[in-house]
């Protein structure tokens, strides 16, 4: 019933960063919510009534003040996977619990990861230019694209997102590698015919593609710095949809620059967008989007009933299904 509804802060509805107007219907099925911006004109009439706070695309931001004026909180709910964006020992700190949503947003970005690759090897983008252009009058056949059918493909993070690209590069014939912490079962390595390497420096030069999807830590920050681009074959692609900061920019700058590898596509940068005179946005060997990973129709629905889910045993009393928990 209306009266029995909690309440929840949420960014906006509507514009370039809130939700969707039939996402917002999903959480306003069990909640009142209310807008960042309503509550900023007044936190000391919404503050003790917010039990939930619902992050998308990263807002609203989880700043110790905000946190600090909702003395009712119960959880914050981050669409997503990473939790990186969140202070979450500070969190627990003030009695609140964090959750994410892990395995909804997994096909959407391995699919992702695939569209990339494929794009960047094939030059898409380059051949639309091209076809669309009203200067066109002959197709040039100076565009040719890198094959992808046979390849090895080198995947960095071989959790549930790293496993689906693996088995969608397997229908593409591809020798797969992967490293990660902990080696996957033998049973999940017949499955996707992937090669276990201990040394991420084995990959690296042993692999056309370079897929990255690991968390964002403080052992992956920096992770593929001026070292390891050197390790890749210089024909070698760079596909990476984890986070920005797990790839130094300037060294990939450089390395994209002179050839010591041959292109980069990129779901995610550090910031986003980046700096519109950034040296990344004007090179020819290189796709950017703008971390659109989870952005489909079917995956944004779930992450947001994933959300709802979490926010709704909170507000019960009940265990968090999706709580994240510091080992």
């Amino acid at each position: 019933m209306e009266e029995d509804k909690r309440w929840a802060l949420i960014s906006e509805v509507g514009g370039d960063t809130g939700y969707l107007e039939e996402l917002a219907d999903v959480l306003k099925r069990h909640f009142h919510l209310i807008c960042l911006r309503e509550f900023l004109q007044n936190p000391a009439l919404h503050g003790p009534k917010v039990q939930v706070l619902f992050i998308w695309k990263f807002l609203p931001e989880a700043e110790p003040s905000l946190l600090r004026s909702l003395p009712a909180l119960l959880l914050v709910a981050s669409g997503g996977v990473g939790v990186d964006h969140l202070d979450v020992p500070f969190i627990n700190g003030l009695g609140v619990k964090v959750a994410n949503t892990p395995g909804v947003v997994s096909d959407s970005t391995a699919d992702h990861a695939m569209a990339l690759l494929l794009a960047s090897a094939r030059k898409i983008l380059d051949g639309h230019q091209i076809a669309v252009d009203p200067k066109t009058t002959h197709l040039p056949q100076r565009l040719m694209g890198v094959e992808v059918t046979r390849a090895t493909l080198g995947i960095v993070g071989m959790g549930d997102i790293g496993y689906k690209i693996a088995q969608r590069s397997k229908g593409f014939e591809m020798k797969i590698l992967y490293h990660n912490r902990t080696r996957r079962t033998g049973a999940a390595e017949r499955a996707t015919g992937a090669e276990f390497c201990r040394r991420l420096d084995d990959l690296l030069k042993r692999s056309d593609f370079v897929v990255i999807a690991v968390k964002l830590t403080a052992d992956t920050t920096g992770l593929i710095g001026r070292r390891e681009l050197s390790l890749m074959k210089p024909t070698a692609t760079l596909v990476n949809v984890s986070r920005g900061l797990v790839v130094d920019q300037d060294a990939l700058v450089e390395a994209l620059r002179s050839g010591r590898i041959g292109a980069a596509a990129l779901d995610v940068t550090h910031p986003e967008p980046l700096p519109r005179d950034h040296p990344l946005l004007g090179l020819p060997n290189v796709l950017i989007t703008p971390h659109m990973g989870i952005s489909t129709n079917a995956t944004a629905t779930a992450i947001v009933e994933k959300m709802l889910e979490n926010g709704l045993a909170a507000v019960k009393g009940l265990p968090v299904p999706d709580e994240v928990k510091l080992q």
